[in-house]
């Protein structure tokens, strides 16, 4: 039990509870960090020769927070120490601890760990690129492979975004249910930003960018033994799974892009899908229906068809329909149309989707299904016009070519 891969799995599985209860001590990310990563190396030289503790986050804290007092020693030698009040709010906390951790502090510095992320001064990209080295310990050199840049670069984001925050004036009390519902909103986005930054990659980009799934579903599993019974926490963590058990299935040999139509649904992740069913089953229990849910029951009917033929396009209109009214965007209209499509037509959807243009004349998709149905209705040209459009925007190298494929199919009709 105490052989390396099982203290490094130990290690990464306490992180964000010892580094959240190191963040309320010392009020600094930078210092929080430095306590936790001592922590850690106190833990690979001890546990080795004596065994893991009983409660292995109790102890990381304890070594932590007496270590970064240290350093405060160190640095202040010559100058009186603060008051304890100034680090700490907790007192002489030790024995408590070493029993066993407060559950409500517990369920507190995380969210406020999680919370210092995705503060709301920062942009999306330094939101998940700090989430990542900070939350889920990811090297620099790996979440700059993520996002394709260079080690340096990603290094300056994430200091940028730490030195935001510190001038942000995070607040560190324990929040109130209001505030707490507010950050759970703020870092449930934040999750979901991480998850799509993986998902969208082509299969280029894939190998470097998928782990990013991985991690997104793991930080929601995080919030779901926070807050077991939040309906669209339980959304937000199926809607991820769903989506993701496809992943096998949505690039080919040559890394082209396969739509959902013509994926091969043996290769989908049986296992995935009945835990996000399950876990979007139960948030439909609570009756308190949010985006989060109705993006996952859209998943949900994709997964139950065993065939696409099979796919109950009807339901996921209206349930589109529904995410319109709780969350009004011109994406989640697009979106809608391609349920209407199957459903009413391509005349039809193709009159909701044109209101649309001058809010997404920037958007690959939205020119990408105009093609498809302008295609279905016959007009060549206009379709052309659309795909043309539709690559120059793609954003990875598998879009290009897939839209290439409907103007190879253009021209060959043409030809014939």
């Amino acid at each position: 039990m105490t052989d390396p891969a099982w203290i490094d799995a130990a290690l990464a599985a306490a992180r964000p509870r010892v580094l959240g209860a190191l963040l309320r001590y010392f009020r600094d990310l930078d210092a929080a960090e430095e306590a936790y990563q001592e922590a850690c190396l106190r833990a690979l030289s001890r546990w080795p020769r004596t065994g893991p503790p009983r409660d292995t986050a109790a102890w990381l804290i304890l070594v932590g927070r007496n270590a970064g007092l240290d350093e405060v020693r160190r640095r202040r030698r010559q100058e009186p120490l603060p008051e304890e009040d100034a680090i700490s709010e907790r007192g002489d906390a030790e024995a408590a601890m070493a029993e066993r951790l407060d559950e409500a502090h517990y369920r507190d510095d995380i969210l406020r760990l999680l919370f210092v992320c995705c503060h709301p001064d920062l942009p999306a990209t330094q939101q998940i690129a700090l989430a990542l080295r900070v939350v889920s310990g990811l090297p620099v050199a790996r979440i700059a492979r993520a996002f394709l840049v260079g080690e340096s670069a990603m290094e300056q984001r994430i200091t940028r975004a730490k030195a935001r925050v510190q001038r942000g004036a995070v607040p560190f009390g324990a929040p109130g249910p209001a505030e707490r519902a507010e950050r759970l909103a703020a870092v449930a986005a934040m999750i979901y930003l991480v998850f799509n930054e993986g998902y969208s990659a082509g299969a280029d980009t894939r190998g470097a960018r998928a782990p990013l799934c991985d991690e997104a579903i793991r930080l929601a599993r995080l919030l779901l033994r926070l807050f077991p019974a939040e309906p669209e926490i339980l959304g937000l963590a199926a809607l991820m799974l769903l989506q993701n058990a496809r992943t096998p299935a949505r690039f080919d040999a040559a890394g082209a892009l396969v739509l959902l139509e013509a994926q091969d649904r043996g290769l989908w992740d049986a296992r995935a899908i009945g835990e996000g069913l399950a876990l979007l089953d139960k948030a439909l229990r609570h009756r308190r229906p949010g985006p989060y849910q109705v993006q996952a029951a859209v998943a949900a009917l994709h997964a139950r068809a065993a065939r696409p033929a099979e796919t109950d396009w009807a339901q996921i209109d209206r349930l589109y329909a529904t995410l319109e009214q709780m969350q009004p965007s011109p994406v989640v209209t697009l979106n809608r149309a391609v349920a209407v499509s199957k459903v009413h037509g391509p005349a039809t959807a193709l009159a909701m989707i044109e209101p649309l243009a001058p809010r997404l004349s920037g958007y690959f998709h939205f020119f990408g299904v105009r093609g498809a149905l302008l295609v279905q209705l016959g007009r060549s040209e206009e379709a052309r016009t659309a795909f043309d459009r539709a690559i120059a925007l793609a954003g990875t190298a598998a879009e290009a070519a897939h839209i290439r494929l409907h103007l190879d199919r253009l021209a060959a009709d043409a030809a014939s």
